[in-house]
Formats: structure tokens, C-alpha cells, sequence
């Protein structure tokens, strides 16, 4: 963590482009992905079948912005404001206001959607970050599908050609492509990623960290974090996915800080106990 930290510059937790990219760079210094697809061609069917399933046609963009974030559930805790400290004034208006201009139009609501996937998760969120650790073990990137020409031509698709709502069936398109090449068995039935299955990860090493360097953490003591917060939740057994996403979280949080504003850890060292 601290050394994919180190290059990303920023407190993610869940950094395995570092791995994938390192094991790249074993192999070649030409790096090709697919990233884009699912932003550009309707790929997140679980989350379109819920944001439909909670909005009707006349609900207005707030009510749209909340379902959104309800899409997003894993992300957040039903007690968000009461994490931070006092040099953080959270508030879900702030949240809102963000996400404001992708549903304040007149663009159908799942078009919506994939307007805030495009920007909130591709554009300024994964894109960047993966080129940073594409730069940093020297790779060539390339990514077909987010050529400037395909981007143009995906994002003014029909809503049909990406995502059929009656079968809840995303990448209409390309699997249409795929399909007409022959290579049809190629097209899994559900959406494969790279999500880490965080409750075994904090049963087996997550508990331990977290338990270990959020005591008496440093962004606690600055005013950054809640200390109540923390040890309201660390030692229950039986915690919701969701805080522990959070308190991983927090444990990068930590890190970052400790490497960029403290300096008292190293790049190099080994998160164990």
C-alpha cells in the first residue's frame, strides 16, 4: 500500500493497478486495455437496474443525484458526517452540489447516469490515476476504445444500443460485434472486475491493520478523523461490507498522510504487524 500509494499521490486503498501493471511490465512495455467499456458502451447493469428501479420519469435531479449515490452504496456509510474530525466540515449538500450539473439537464435519466459514470469514475478518476502508474513502470498505453473519435461516436449512442432494461443486459454493441466476428463465447454473463472481496481481506489482514494504525492515528490527532467514529465500529464482529470499505478507507487516509505530510513512512515499507 505504501508504495502504490507513493505514486498515486493519493489515499486509495484499492490500488491494483499497481499489481497489474507491475506484472505488465514483466511481460512487455506495451500495455493494452479495454478500459472505457463500461463507462462508454453500459457495462454497470446492477447499477442501472437499481438507479430505474428507485426513480421514476418525473423525479427531480436531487431525487435522481440520491439514487445515484444509493447506486453506490459500497462507497459510503449511513453515518458519513460523524467520521471526520473538526478540520473537515462534510456535508451531503457539498456531495450534491458535484453531481449537480450530470442530472440538472435534459438528457434521459440513464443517459444521466452515464454522463456521471463518464466524469465521476472514468474521465477524472481512473484514467488519471492509471497513467500514473503507467508512467512510472514506463509502459505504452493504449486504449482503443477511448480514442477521442470513439468517445465522440459513444456518448451520442441510442440508450438501446448500450442497455436493454427488460433483460438488464449492458454492452449491447459490442457484444453485437463480438457476435458477428463469431467470438460470441467470449461474452461472460455478468460483469467481471477486479473487486476485492474486502470481508475476507479484513477477516485475514484488515482488522489487524486498521486496528493497529488507526490507534492513535495521526490524522485522528491532526483533526481530520473521529476517533469516536473509529472505535464505535473497529472491534465489531460482524461489520457491514460497507464500514469495511471505510475503515480501508481511513487505513489508506493514514498512509498517505504518514508518507506525503508527516514523512514518517517510507515508500518501501511493508504494511504488517
Amino acid at each position: 500500500m505504501p508504495k502504490a500509494i507513493s505514486i498515486a499521490k493519493l489515499p486509495y486503498w484499492d490500488l491494483h493497478w499497481y499489481n497489474i501493471t507491475n506484472k505488465a511490465k514483466s511481460l512487455a512495455d506495451i500495455f493494452f486495455s479495454g478500459d472505457g467499456g463500461d463507462e462508454l458502451f453500459g457495462g454497470y447493469t446492477f447499477r442501472y437496474k437499481k438507479f430505474l428501479s428507485i426513480t421514476k420519469p418525473n423525479s427531480t435531479s436531487l431525487e435522481k443525484i440520491k439514487a445515484y449515490l444509493n447506486c453506490h452504496e459500497r462507497d459510503w456509510v449511513q453515518d458519513q458526517e460523524t467520521i471526520f474530525g473538526k478540520n473537515i466540515n462534510f456535508t451531503w449538500e457539498e456531495i450534491h452540489s458535484l453531481l449537480h450539473t450530470y442530472f440538472d439537464n435534459s438528457l434521459p435519466s440513464l443517459a444521466q447516469v452515464f454522463l456521471a459514470d463518464y466524469n465521476g469514475k472514468l474521465l477524472y478518476n481512473m484514467v488519471p490515476l492509471y497513467n500514473k502508474f503507467h508512467k512510472f513502470f514506463n509502459l505504452i498505453y493504449v486504449a482503443p476504445l477511448l480514442s477521442d473519435k470513439l468517445i465522440s461516436y459513444a456518448t451520442h449512442l441510442p440508450i438501446h444500443s448500450k442497455y436493454d432494461p427488460e433483460t438488464n443486459v449492458g454492452k449491447i454493441l459490442l457484444r453485437k460485434i463480438l457476435e458477428k466476428y463469431n467470438v460470441g463465447k467470449l461474452i461472460t454473463e455478468k460483469k467481471q472486475g477486479f473487486s476485492v472481496n474486502t470481508v475476507n481481506l479484513w477477516k485475514t489482514h484488515g482488522y489487524k491493520l486498521c486496528k493497529y494504525y488507526l490507534d492513535n492515528a495521526t490524522i485522528v490527532k491532526e483533526g481530520w478523523i473521529a476517533n469516536e467514529w473509529i472505535k464505535k465500529y473497529i472491534d465489531k464482529t460482524d461489520l457491514n461490507v460497507r464500514y469495511i470499505n471505510k475503515f480501508l478507507g481511513l487505513l489508506a487516509f493514514e498512509i498517505w498522510y504518514r508518507l506525503f505530510i508527516t514523512k514518517e513512512t517510507s515508500e518501501n515499507e511493508i504494511l504488517e504487524l
